[in-house]
């Protein structure tokens, strides 16, 4: 039996983005309902306190209150602001992990994403009925420093808006709701169309550089010294005797084989996900390694892989390996395999 072709909605990134679409929606429609059961006046202070006092705007509706609400009444408005931060927060959370799951992230920080908010909505709504308090709240921020190291700086984004969210959900639910909202659809338009990636022609040429100019610092001095600083300076004799012993065996087997004849023709299979590409930035850098070369017709198979022979060659001075590592660095993520015989 045929096994069934993978549809568009089987995609791991499509299924968070319906999740999220979907979730957002639920939110929005309880919100609405909630409107109509419950009038908003200037915040969530005020949707819990105007049923309780009859409708009357007291100080503390208004945002200027003279002292603290009762027990009760602060508890219910603390835990209204701290639910609406969680509920805002995970969504954001879920676009953090797909949007970072080809570099890897850390878990500490999305659990930071959801727990953030809700400690920030919480003491934002205790804070707002005391000036006091709201200073005391200052001192301690700044004794208490935030020493965890983000490894990339879109992290800090995502902790920055965490902040936000929690600030928003403690004054104001559904501003809290157009924040997360907005974020999350302008991250995943940003993931989607790859904004502000490097060509894949660009990037074939800046890896040959970078690849020429690391073999010419390894005929050097200088890597010769890096790497007794860094590696072997800190090793033991037996280690030093061990390294010594697989290096010299490294050599001898290196010049037991046989280069190339000048002159002699050699097959360069590549096999890419995506030929045009691969060809685009590969073609016109191998004129820079061979005399001549020519090329077989691509083929395809049933994975959907792309194959071509290249007959290409080399110039006296072109190693091998050289053109091999042109051949990764033109095609990048795409290779899927590159043979040289």
């Amino acid at each position: 039996m045929a096994n069934k072709p993978a549809g568009i909605f089987d995609s791991p990134g499509t299924k968070v983005v319906l999740k999220v679409v979907i979730y957002y929606a639920l939110l929005i429609v309880v919100q609405a309902v909630t409107h109509r059961m419950v009038p908003l006046t200037s915040g969530i202070a005020g949707n819990l306190l105007e049923p309780m006092f009859g409708g009357t705007q007291t100080a503390a509706v208004k945002g200027m209150p003279s002292s603290l609400p009762d027990g009760e009444t602060l508890a219910l408005t603390v835990s209204v602001a701290m639910i609406a931060a969680i509920l805002l927060s995970l969504p954001v959370a879920w676009v953090y992990q797909l949007t970072r799951a080809k570099r890897g992230y850390q878990q500490s920080v999305v659990q930071l994403l959801i727990i953030l908010p809700l400690v920030v909505a919480g003491i934002v709504v205790l804070v707002k009925y005391s000036v006091a308090l709201a200073f005391s709240l200052a001192g301690i921020v700044a004794a208490v420093r935030f020493r965890n190291t983000l490894d990339d700086s879109k992290d800090a984004v995502y902790v920055f808006l965490a902040t936000g969210v929690g600030l928003a959900s403690a004054v104001d639910i559904p501003v809290a709701t157009a924040i997360s909202v907005l974020f999350n659809a302008t991250v995943l338009t940003l993931w989607y169309t790859d904004f502000g990636n490097v060509p894949v022609e660009l990037e074939g040429r800046i890896a040959a550089r970078r690849l020429k100019r690391a073999r010419e610092l390894a005929r050097t001095g200088t890597f010769v010294a890096q790497i007794d600083n860094e590696v072997l300076q800190n090793m033991t004799r037996e280690q030093l005797e061990g390294v010594a012993e697989r290096a010299w065996k490294r050599a001898r087997d290196e010049g037991d084989k046989k280069a190339p004849a000048p002159g002699k023709e050699l097959r360069l299979r590549v096999r890419t996900k995506n030929m045009k590409a691969t060809r685009e930035a590969f073609d016109p850098l191998l004129e820079d390694l061979v005399k001549e070369w020519g090329s077989s017709n691509v083929t395809k198979d049933a994975d959907g892989i792309q194959t071509i022979d290249y007959f290409v060659q080399l110039k006296n001075k072109t190693e091998p390996d050289e053109l091999l590592a042109l051949v990764r660095a033109s095609c990048g993520s795409d290779l899927v395999e590159a043979t040289l015989n």
